[in-house]
């Protein structure tokens, strides 16, 4: 008996925006990341950029669009490019294929009533491709994809109009793609919100007084879209399933000192907040101490607590890149929801990108995960963002990336023996696509090189790493042979 059941679903994970391209073709409408422009490293104010505040930056943002670097735009040209990827992807023995629907391909405004046919049609010829290569897609329904004219209007999920605005765009995608698809997901990293408010909820944070307010409202019009996509789901494609996605924080506390144990431990909590609601299906007790004290009031509509109760998800996935370190120190306390932490772990070492690398902290996060929820997981975000080298032969030898996922894969299996039951594992960006938090090309994680640069400029050539052939045979062995 191997490690990993039969049936194991391997794959790799893509998104709409860092990938498809074709921003402005087929009806498409602009979405919150096509307003992302790319700025190089030394410029940066901050570890990510990917934010806009205020109406004012929107608008210079519009009245750059025609001469600014937005890379999110171009992504890699999947979009034309899908039947040569996805022949990729099968030559590697993909099992599943994570991508997302782009909610303004369908619905470019987010609040029309009837759907662009052509963003409807895009998505049938890649399920299409994808089944005939017998590959599973697992689909995300909210991706970072929220369409712009959302965030204008009705500055986006902080206004519960949008619930009714997602459900129909679910629906209808369900609907359309019932005999196409039956893994999905809801919302892409639901707890980004917390940190970046205008890529997870299209949050303006300049028109609002109440910034942290605004964002817990949002979440519970998201929470409960959720809930209701799930009802949906269930009775329009039966035997579908249907998870949420949770940008895992796994957080250590720096020391034994029991105030770093509760601080760690808070954190844990403000992370598990978001599938405590998903998965349970109410919102945990330990969160009504921190509402009080931050004049947080969620404001409910009747049945919204029995929707979220009757309506919880099949399972749950997440992503996971590093671990972070906790102190209840004054001043070096971490924020509730900060994705990256300032304290070091001395026993760690870093990507280029310093994020710190931590395989068994994987095994950590998925033993936790099940003793708490007791529902399948799904790993289907794991990878290692690190600059590639093409060599004069054309060659790319990224040893240091399948060292990264052996490990990582490695930590899985032990999980499973611990009695976790883990669904399956999609690797992020299988082909070398935009990077969300800094819209770099040059941050690359694929199996896949694709020849382009920060500033687009590339043929656009696919070439395989030496990690393509590396987990073909994971793949093929089902994850005995690393």
């Amino acid at each position: 008996m191997g490690r990993f059941p039969e049936g194991f679903l391997w794959g790799g994970a893509t998104a709409a925006n860092q990938f498809e391209g074709a921003y402005n073709e087929g009806g498409k409408g602009l979405s919150i990341f096509d307003m992302v422009q790319f700025v190089p490293k030394e410029e940066r104010k901050h570890d990510v950029e990917m934010d806009v505040r205020s109406d004012e930056e929107l608008e210079k943002l519009l009245a750059d669009s025609g001469k600014g670097n937005f890379p999110k735009r171009r992504g890699i040209d999947f979009y034309h490019r899908y039947q040569e990827d996805i022949a990729l992807f099968a030559e590697m023995g993909f099992k599943t294929f994570r991508l997302s629907i782009s909610w303004p391909r369908i619905f470019p405004n987010g609040d029309e009533q009837e759907p662009n046919e052509e963003g409807l049609a895009f998505y049938d010829r890649v399920f299409d491709e994808l089944q005939k290569y017998g590959i599973e897609p697992l689909v995300t329904l909210s991706h970072y994809e929220i369409p712009l004219h959302l965030v204008q209007k009705y500055n986006g999920w902080t206004d519960r109009r949008l619930v009714e605005f997602f459900v129909h765009y679910a629906e209808t995608v369900f609907k359309r793609y019932k005999n196409k698809v039956k893994y999905w997901l809801t919302f892409n990293e639901i707890n980004i919100s917390a940190f970046s408010p205008y890529i997870g909820s299209g949050i303006l944070v300049g028109r609002v007084a109440h910034k942290e307010q605004a964002i817990y409202q949002a979440l519970h019009h998201q929470f409960v879209a959720s809930a209701r996509a799930v009802k949906a789901c269930h009775e329009i494609i039966p035997g579908s399933q249907i998870g949420c996605m949770l940008a895992r924080l796994e957080a250590y506390p720096e020391t034994c000192n029991p105030d770093d144990i509760l601080a760690a431990l808070e954190v844990d909590q403000s992370n598990l907040f978001f599938t405590d609601v998903q998965v349970r299906g109410s919102y945990p007790s330990f969160m009504n101490r921190y509402f009080r004290e931050n004049d947080i009031h969620i404001e409910m509509l009747p049945g919204d607590e029995e929707i979220l109760r009757q309506h919880t998800v099949d399972f749950l996935s997440f992503s996971y890149y590093m671990t972070m370190v906790a102190s209840g120190a004054p001043g070096k306390r971490m924020e509730k929801g900060n994705f990256f932490s300032g304290i070091q772990n001395p026993y760690l070492e870093a990507s280029d990108w310093g994020w710190q690398i931590d395989p068994k902290g994987l095994r950590i996060t998925l033993k936790k995960l099940y003793d708490r929820y007791q529902v399948p997981l799904f790993i289907v975000e794991n990878g290692l963002g690190a600059y590639d080298k093409v060599e004069e032969d054309g060659s790319i030898n990224d040893d240091y990336r399948i060292d990264y996922l052996r490990a990582h894969i490695d930590q899985m299996g032990e999980a499973i023996l611990d009695g976790v039951e883990l669904m399956g594992y999609t690797t992020w960006g299988c082909i070398d696509l935009i990077s969300a938090s800094t819209s770099e090309m040059s941050k690359r994680y694929g199996f896949i090189y694709v020849d382009q640069d920060d500033y687009g400029n590339g043929t656009l050539a696919r070439t395989k790493k030496k990690s393509f052939d590396w987990y073909k045979n994971v793949i093929a062995t089902n994850g005995e042979e690393l």
